[in-house]
């Protein structure tokens, strides 16, 4: 897939030896390595467990491909409590489990030099986790810059396309889309017609879980999905994401050092 998007192969973390990490950090001391985390979760009948991983992985490949910047290990299993246990498939950290493991992957790359990271999402479910990993980085790490990219949501366009057959949306017409661009032979592409569930969740005032908002795990519109939809997701996608990567490298804070005191008369 990333051939397709740029001649370079991704600079994969677990494919360097410790030699070639110390030189890309000498080289690039203020590198922006990216972080895929996904999930494993039932993905209704058309799509594997693993589409959340698989979709994080393949962006931070391509981006990767086009900017050099280093892609860490996936974290594969993230925080999926929304989908429970009656759909068959799913696997699930805690949420305060998975943030851990955010922050001591971020930890551990800041000790081979890493000091920016750039986490890139690829389920609605992670962001509380996300976001306490970042706020303990922040506050335990000044040094550290971390950031949460929700693949969804970069931009108005992409959110948009992303959101086009509802607010909470599931294996829905642009997940589906970009998984036929990233992984075509893993869709169910007999399954299609009929995995379409609408969202449920309008006007309700308490969340639940998966198997009573959804017939089947899915929420959205499958059977509109594309792969030209597909395609054009995954170049904008790569290029915001791209973007963002660079002019990470180069970013530093608005204001250094301590506020000033306000001087009264």
């Amino acid at each position: 897939m990333t051939a397709t998007l740029h001649a370079n192969p991704p600079v994969r973390w677990e494919h360097l030896s410790w030699p070639e990490i110390e030189e890309l950090v000498r080289r690039r001391p203020h590198e922006v390595a990216l972080l895929p985390v996904g999930a494993t979760e039932q993905h209704g009948p058309h799509l594997p467990t693993g589409t959340d991983t698989i979709i994080a992985s393949e962006l931070c490949d391509a981006v990767s491909a086009r900017t050099g910047a280093p892609v860490l290990p996936a974290i594969a299993v993230g925080s999926s409590y929304g989908h429970g246990t009656v759909l068959a498939g799913t696997l699930s950290l805690t949420p305060e489990c998975l943030s851990d493991i955010v922050r001591d992957a971020v930890e551990w790359a800041a000790a081979s030099g890493i000091t920016r990271v750039l986490a890139v999402n690829g389920h609605f479910g992670n962001q509380a986790s996300l976001s306490i990993a970042g706020d303990h980085l922040r506050r335990g790490h000044p040094e550290l810059r971390f950031g949460v990219m929700n693949w969804w949501t970069l931009s108005p366009t992409i959110a948009a396309e992303t959101l086009a057959d509802g607010e909470d949306v599931h294996a829905n017409r642009a997940e589906t889309s970009l998984m036929m661009a990233v992984a075509p032979g893993l869709v169910r592409m007999d399954q299609l017609t009929l995995a379409d569930d609408p969202d449920r969740t309008e006007g309700l005032v308490f969340r639940y879980t998966a198997p009573v908002l959804s017939r089947n795990g899915v929420t959205g519109s499958p059977s509109q999905a594309s792969s030209e939809l597909g395609r054009w997701l995954l170049a904008e996608v790569v290029r915001t994401m791209a973007d963002r990567v660079e002019r990470g490298r180069t970013e530093e804070p608005p204001l250094a050092g301590r506020p000033e005191r306000v001087r009264t008369a």
